[in-house]
């Protein structure tokens, strides 16, 4: 590795001598029709030779602008783009180190425009509420889909999961043509359109159907991605198919057709692999099951319901897929949208868990031993049509149906050792589970808009759903303590013995109700409004499970009771609510107050002793802002004030006894709690010069927050229940600076330096104890970027995290962490068809146990060749080309230290050959893709 970057620094150095011509081109943009300055224009400069682009920038509040750059070049065209202006076209000869224009005169927009024009394409365009990416601006890998695009666009990160954040907020919306592209899931979208076909990439604030066709100003908090298709080119055919094997009978294969003609969109696509792409997100298995009485998910794509581990990057998964959607206007006034996707997974893990749990006054040890097999099939259909009655009069209709099916095995061995390592209790589960569940969904929004901006808004919602399983468990449970006969015998003997063998019928069936009226009255036309709101839900559902012991005669006949139970559950609330919202060019903002009448009620079939009616009432709070200081920069802020009720599992008060070890008993007698966020955030980047920074700062304060209280006895069985406790807070941050700087036209150095933090105070209880833990966390990271056009790139980013837990009673120890990162990523483009690629990771975790792989490189590599016109290519991949991939981590928290380990994808090498083809354009052109022509 030291002889590869020493290699590197020299080939950076050897290539910074080539010839080049600095230069300063400024200028003044100025309307036609009245003289004033143009704010927020987009001027950039391409090269003559093959239209690449040489630099760009936006023009200031004063209509001024400079482009400074080096190049090679004798002379460029110069491109000035403004919306609702003609897009200006000058060439420059590149003779003088100064170059002053003056002013340009921008002419009012017409059809009439030059053929040279029209070819023209801003990089970045600045409007007013969007930000717009010109997607030939942007270099990426052969056959580079959506997501590969997205990664290299300023201000847009990509995490390993698929999750999309815009200088630092959500992306939960992504749209083709301002239109769904299989529902709300992003991830398809992004990992299987391709960007040769997209030519603009939209961002905006995320907003509904209603919102957008009133005007609302909305906080902002997450983010929408439009991709847009050139108009003209908004007819005709295009798609991709490939196919992949490898050894170890490693496989993938992928297929994509899309017709589009014109407001008529057809897309067809499935695929498969064994390579770690689950075919299901978590929203659909979350809505099979319910929200479950227990739940978590990690960053990894995985999550756990019910103590059941799904898909995700640990483990081997082989997944199906395959979708159709529809996109058409029928008639003049109606939009409307159809989607149908079918997901299919197996998934395979095994993993090694050490726990050593914190005690006032002493630790304890868990061993845990899992294996689990998981079988998914899901189905989803989406449904949404907009009707503009007029101008004024929008209906917005959004049903939508969901069906899943699973199948679980899953094997656990535990013990747990007390601090002279005697064990003190074991237990061994074995479990199959089948579960289906179906539901449908259904929104109706209907909107007038009034004159000077006001409006009246209705929206209905309801949702019905039925879930079905059958679970078939076999667990042994062994307690060992001290021997009460013999005081001086140091060996534990057996105390306590649960052995079971039982099947349950598990049911469950929801009926939810919401409704909601909004009227919003103009003080000033278009600007400064009031906002009358009421909104009602009604949230009920059942969940029955049946639990049989197995008999003499080998049959489940035994009704258990204590096993059993048969809820009916309730969730109803009416909120009225008034605000003010006020919406200007550069400033906007919104505040309001709502007051909740809440009743939560939980009846009890089985023991009705304990069934539960609670009544709730609260004021919370709302407000955001949002600041634009210029097409660079802005800045936003926000507060709320939520107050939440406890779910009613932790207000049930029988005792539940499903887990030996751990028994449950719910608290009646807990209070809501109210949660208070403050937020903010800055952002002032340079497209000019791809030059930023952007921040953000979150806090959250809980008062009567519901924690776990757990009795742990000597023997390690523990007993929980909850309890409301006052100052758990949270407070995270992270900043992120970037810069470029141009050797020439072709080679360019791209840094940048970043942070991000935690500080937490959590207060809990442990073995009865109450207690506060503060956790921070401090990650710093730094990146590089050295790219030769059509030559060379290499990327490193290396990052560093400390984490320090530390407790306020004598009798924990305080706990310090450290992780490293280290990434490299690679390209070679020469020879011009050829592309290789690499992308090395090193982690390396010096805390974690003995046993556990504390470090591993972690190497990909590809080999693509494209031919036919770039229509095919085939690429050769390695994975893991040193066989040492690892996802060995270490886990801290308040209670305990935990070191794990898991099933991973192994090394393999695959060979695989795409083709593409695409014929989008005018009727009776093919573009210079080649491809064919369908009408």
């Amino acid at each position: 590795m030291k002889k590869f970057l020493v290699f590197m620094a020299c080939f950076y150095a050897l290539t910074s001598i080539a010839q080049t011509n600095p230069f300063k081109i400024s200028g003044k943009l100025v309307a036609e029709e009245d003289q004033s300055p143009l704010e927020s224009a987009t001027v950039y400069l391409q090269r003559v030779k093959d239209s690449s682009l040489i630099t760009y920038t936006i023009s200031d509040k004063d209509g001024r602008f400079s482009l400074q750059e080096k190049t090679g070049d004798t002379e460029a065209n110069l491109f000035v783009s403004y919306v609702g202006y003609k897009t200006y076209y000058q060439n420059i000869k590149l003779d003088k180190e100064v170059i002053d224009l003056k002013n340009i005169v921008m002419a009012v927009s017409s059809d009439a425009l030059d053929e040279v024009v029209i070819k023209a394409s801003a990089p970045v365009t600045i409007k007013k509420d969007t930000l717009e990416f010109n997607v030939k601006s942007f270099k990426t890998k052969k056959d580079a889909t959506v997501e590969d695009l997205l990664k290299q666009l300023p201000g847009v990160t990509v995490e390993d999961d698929g999750t999309i954040k815009v200088n630092g907020k959500s992306v939960n919306k992504i749209l083709v043509n301002g239109k769904p592209f299989f529902g709300n899931d992003p991830s398809i979208t992004t990992k299987n359109l391709t960007k040769d076909i997209i030519e603009k990439i939209q961002v905006v604030d995320t907003k509904s159907k209603s919102e957008a066709f009133t005007g609302e100003v909305t906080d902002g908090e997450n983010k929408t991605i439009n991709l847009t298709i050139k108009e003209e080119n908004n007819k005709g055919v295009f798609g991709r198919v490939s196919a992949g094997g490898g050894t170890d009978e490693r496989y993938e294969f992928a297929g994509m057709f899309n017709y589009f003609d014109n407001d008529r969109r057809i897309s067809v696509l499935a695929g498969g692999n064994n390579i770690n792409s689950p075919g299901f997100s978590f929203g659909e298995i979350e809505k099979m099951f319910g929200r479950g009485n227990s739940m978590s998910w990690n960053s990894n794509g995985s999550f756990t319901i019910d103590g059941r581990t799904f898909g995700g990057g640990q483990g081997i998964t082989t997944s199906q897929n395959a979708g159709m959607n529809y996109a058409d206007v029928i008639g003049k006034d109606t939009d409307v949208s159809a989607d149908y996707f079918f997901s299919g997974s197996s998934s395979f893990n095994e993993s090694t868990t050490q726990r050593e749990n914190i005690l006032p006054d002493s630790r304890y040890y868990t061993d845990s031993r899992s294996r689990s097999d998981n079988d998914t099939d899901s189905h989803s259909a989406n449904l949404e049509f907009d009707i503009k009655v007029d101008s004024t009069f929008l209906i917005n209709v959004q049903p939508s149906f969901r069906y899943s099916r699973t199948k679980t095995s899953f094997d656990n061995g535990e013990s747990s050792f007390n601090d002279q390592r005697q064990l003190t209790n074991t237990s061994a589960t074995n479990s199959f589970v089948e579960r289906d569940g179906k539901t449908f969904n259904n929104r109706i929004n209907i909107t007038k808009k009034f004159d000077k901006g006001g409006y009246l808004r209705v929206g209905i919602t309801n949702e019905i759903g039925q879930s079905n399983s059958d679970d078939f468990l076999n667990s042994e449970t062994y307690v060992y303590g001290a021997d009460e006969l013999d005081p001086n015998n140091p060996d534990f003997i057996l105390i306590d013995e649960t052995i079971r063998n039982q099947f349950t019928d598990g049911n469950g069936e929801t009926d939810n109700l919401g409704s909601e009226i909004r009227y919003s009255i103009p003080i000033v036309e278009k600007k400064f409004f009031v906002n009358l709101e009421y909104k009602f839900n009604r949230n009920k559902s059942t969940d029955v499970k049946s639990t049989y012991d197995l008999d003499d005669m080998g049959e489940y006949s035994q009704f258990n009771e204590d096993l059993s139970t048969d809820f009916e559950y309730l969730d109803q609330n009416s909120t009225p609510g008034l605000s003010l919202s006020y919406r200007g060019e550069k400033f906007s903002a919104r505040a309001g107050a709502e007051y909740i009448f809440r009743t939560l009620e939980n009846r009890d079939n089985l023991r009705p002793q304990f069934n539960i009616e609670r009544d709730f009432e609260a004021v919370q709070l709302y407000s955001n802002a949002n600041y634009r200081f210029s097409g660079k920069s802005s800045m936003y802020m926000g507060y709320r004030l939520n107050n939440d009720p406890p779910e009613l599992f932790q207000l049930q008060a029988f005792t539940n006894v499903s887990d030996p070890l751990n028994t449950i008993v719910g608290n009646p007698n807990l209070e809501p709690s109210n949660n208070h966020r403050l937020y903010m955030g800055f952002n002032n980047y340079d497209f000019q010069k791809h030059t930023g920074f952007w921040s953000y700062v979150n806090a959250r304060v809980t008062d009567n927050a519901v924690v776990s209280k757990t009795i742990i006895d000597e023997n390690f069985v523990r007993e929980t229940t909850y309890e409301n406790v006052d100052g758990n807070y949270q407070i995270y941050a992270g900043m992120d600076y970037n810069k470029e700087v141009k050797i020439d036209s072709l080679r360019t150095v791209r840094f940048g330096v970043g942070a991000n933090g935690n500080f937490s105070r959590n207060v809990n209880f442990n073995n009865g104890v109450q207690y506060a833990s503060d956790v921070r966390s401090l990650s710093p990271e730094v990146n590089f970027k050295f790219t030769w056009k059509d030559v060379f790139e290499i990327r490193p980013r290396y990052s560093l995290t400390f984490t320090n837990n530390s407790y306020d009673l004598e009798e924990f120890e305080d706990q310090r962490f450290q992780y490293h990162n280290l990434n490299i990523r690679t390209g070679f483009f020469l020879p011009k068809n050829l592309e290789w690629r690499n992308d090395i990771t090193f982690n390396y975790n010096p805390n974690i146990s003995a046993g556990f792989q504390k470090s591993a490189w972690f190497w990909n590599t590809t080999v693509a060749y494209s031919f036919l016109q770039d229509k095919a290519t085939a690429t050769f991949k390695v994975y893991d080309l040193l066989n040492q991939n690892t996802n060995a981590r270490r886990t801290a928290t308040q209670n305990y230290i935990q070191d794990s380990q898991s099933t991973v994808l192994q090394q393999y090498f695959m060979l695989s050959f795409s083709w593409k083809f695409n014929s989008l354009g005018k009727k009776g052109e093919v573009n210079d893709r080649g491809g064919f022509w369908m009408d």
